[in-house]
């Protein structure tokens, strides 16, 4: 895979059974290089296999989530089709799967829709979209008033300001009137809304809006805008009703003082109620990264989740009245990120190591693929499979994997790139990844693991890096997440001698750009290092990111209440003992980790005249690698590709 095909990706997303569970409705999205950006297309077909896929729109926009009416007659989407229009940014559509017939428009907004619903009675469509503020109408920016901002989190990497927006549940009426209406006015963000069966009302996550700031009520909404709370004093969300509409599961957890953790499944009486954890037989987070999917109830007792493990993100059964061991439904070396639920049939999105996503069906017959989207991006660049290892840190198994470059001779030796993920609860896993594919394109090979703070393990697992001041303690960052990582180094050199120990790079992003900086300051075992988007400096982030006000519930006291504590875990405090050279990379509109946190490590390295190189991305967030402009992500994987060439093959850097 060379930088230029990530304008070939594609993948899967967004499937939805249709009510009879014999078609499926999904998303296939792709790079558009040459336009410079995203397009994405909404297909259907058959879930037994007859037939063949049938478009439903053309592809030259952003469709997507496919969402079903009760009858399975009509087909909601999301689209940017109108995008030229003045003031709107998404659209709303239904349309006669069946046809004949245009699609309809329901609703125009200048914010993006998300959380489709079709209500069970088929006479309204729900969504989630921000509500912007009064003084929006301003034409001109210079024109409007300032902002009163009243509370932490009033920003958002990748939205702006949030403050005077907040995300509202809306409904359309179906009926061909035009009808729309805010129920949720106020300060309030709502998320995940979903209808009861009976139509009546609503149920959805409302935030707290109130000290620790960081939880989120579960609260039910008539159609008359009457709001009852169902359970609070957590982080609930993502709630679902069972078929009767007697219970509700969720994600969430209660401790609203302590990160990382473990989010779990739990149960509710509808209108009220004990909340019951129902997961907690398997210590692993039930909140899938990157986007936790609302949990699925199988039957009247049985709901489904996705659950990170060691790599993997698998799809689990659990009882909601007898606590015990859930039971897979689709598991294996893979990563679930998307699937749904009819009668006997689960359709779902998965991808592994040399696979993007693609669409699966699971029913009596047993598990079928049903799309090869990247069937020729895949034949093409052949990508390369991923090997799993261990090591052993402090009597502990490290989980971590490697990837070779393509036609290795076991017998010469070759550079290695430790890559180390962001989060820190996150993992690397099971999924295929555009970047590893790069680098072993290039000649590297490619190591990456899951250290202690990583997710897809035990509390204690996650937990290990909390600050030493924490009333739940850990070791702080820096600690024993650092000594993981450099045994997994150490067993990578031990047991593949094809990798050479001269000519070592590390390289990481947000929380690993933290930990690449960290490693260069304790360390000079690399030859050449990357730290991209990455924390340098815990007391201006702490009250400079947009997630200010939060760390200490990573650390125990706040960065102004202890400032030595939180520098003693900042890499810029070890700068004097930075000697490898640095790349650094980052995006001027990146609230989760400020630009400053870069331009400060940057500043130091010159002053002490070591060799350092910035390039700072315009017009990007925190999200550049992922979700960048197409342009942007060639261009940076050119030269962090270009970067570890010349310091790790200066000879063939030099032809």
């Amino acid at each position: 895979m060379q930088p230029e095909d990530i304008n070939a990706l594609v993948w899967v997303a967004d499937a939805a059974l249709d009510p009879d569970g014999r078609r499926v409705a999904y998303a296939v999205s792709r790079v558009d290089g040459d336009a410079n950006r995203y397009r994405s297309r909404i297909w259907v077909r058959a879930v037994d296999g007859t037939g063949t896929a049938a478009p439903v729109t053309s592809g030259e926009w952003d469709d997507r989530l496919p969402t079903w009416s009760p009858d399975g007659s009509l087909l909601a989407f999301v689209t940017t089709r109108r995008k030229e229009q003045q003031g709107v940014s998404s659209s709303l559509y239904v349309l006669h799967v069946a046809g004949p017939g245009e699609a309809a428009l329901v609703a125009d907004h200048p914010e993006g829709i998300t959380d489709v619903a079709f209500s069970p009675d088929g006479q309204w469509l729900s969504y989630i979209v921000r509500v912007r503020g009064d003084h929006y109408d301003a034409e001109e920016t210079s024109r409007r008033p300032p902002r009163r901002i009243e509370r932490p989190f009033y920003r958002l990497n990748g939205a702006g300001v949030v403050a005077d927006r907040p995300r509202h549940v809306h409904v359309a009426a179906l009926d061909g009137s035009g009808i729309t209406r805010d129920l949720t006015p106020g300060d309030h963000d709502w998320g995940s809304p979903v209808w009861l069966p009976d139509s009546s009302a609503l149920v959805a996550s409302r935030s707290a809006q109130r000290p620790p700031w960081m939880g989120s009520d579960l609260v039910t909404v008539s159609l008359d805008g009457t709001a009852n709370v169902v359970a609070e004093g957590g982080s609930y969300h993502s709630p679902r009703p069972s078929p009767d509409g007697s219970r509700l599961a969720f994600l969430g957890t209660d401790d609203l003082e302590t990160y990382p953790l473990n989010t779990h499944v739990a149960v509710v009486p509808a209108g009220g109620g004990e909340v019951r954890w129902i997961s907690r037989a398997l210590d692993r987070t039930w909140e899938a990264f990157p986007t936790p999917q609302t949990p699925t109830w199988i039957d009247e007792r049985t709901v489904a989740a996705a659950v990170q493990d060691r790599g993997r993100v698998s799809l689990m059964a659990v009882d909601t009245d007898v606590a015990g061991e859930p039971t897979p439904i689709v598991a294996g070396d893979r990563t679930v990120t998307g699937w749904d639920h009819r009668g006997s049939t689960t359709v779902f999105v998965a991808t592994d190591g040399t696979t993007p996503a693609e669409l699966f069906v699971l029913d009596a017959d047993g598990e079928r693929r049903l799309t090869h989207v990247s069937a020729e991006l895949c034949n093409r660049i052949g990508p390369r499979p991923m090997e799993h290892f261990t090591a052993t840190s402090e009597g502990a198994e490290v989980d971590a994997w490697i990837v070779t470059p393509p036609d290795m001779d076991p017998d010469e030796r070759y550079p290695v790139l430790l890559n180390i993920h962001g989060g820190p609860f996150t993992q690397y896993g099971h999924t295929f990844f555009d970047e590893f594919q790069l680098e072993a394109a290039a000649g590297f090979v490619v190591i990456f693991a899951n250290p202690r703070g990583s997710s897809g393990r035990e509390d204690t697992w996650g937990g290990a890096i909390r600050g030493t001041k924490h009333a739940n303690p850990g070791r702080g960052w820096g600690d024993i997440d650092f000594k993981d990582l450099m045994a997994v180094m150490d067993t990578a050199l031990e047991r593949f001698p094809f990798i050479d120990p001269e000519r070592c790079g590390v390289l990481g992003g947000s929380y690993g750009g933290y930990m690449t900086s960290w490693i260069i300051g304790h360390t000079d075992r690399f030859v050449a290092a990357c730290s991209e988007r990455g924390v340098n400096n815990l007391v201006a982030l702490d009250m400079g990111s947009d997630t200010a006000g939060m760390w200490r519930v990573w650390f125990g006291p706040s960065g102004l209440e202890d400032p030595e504590e939180y520098l003693r875990q900042s890499p810029i405090s070890y700068v004097d003992a930075m000697t490898t050279p640095l790349l650094i990379v980052h995006s001027d509109n990146d609230l989760r980790c400020p630009a400053d946190q870069a331009d400060q490590l940057f500043y130091a390295l010159l002053e002490r005249d070591r060799e350092v190189e910035y390039h700072l991305f315009p017009e990007e967030n925190h999200e550049l690698s992922r979700s960048g402009s197409p342009g942007h992500r060639v261009q940076r994987a050119e030269l962090i590709l270009d970067w570890f060439r010349r310091h790790l093959m200066p000879d063939d850097a030099s032809d």
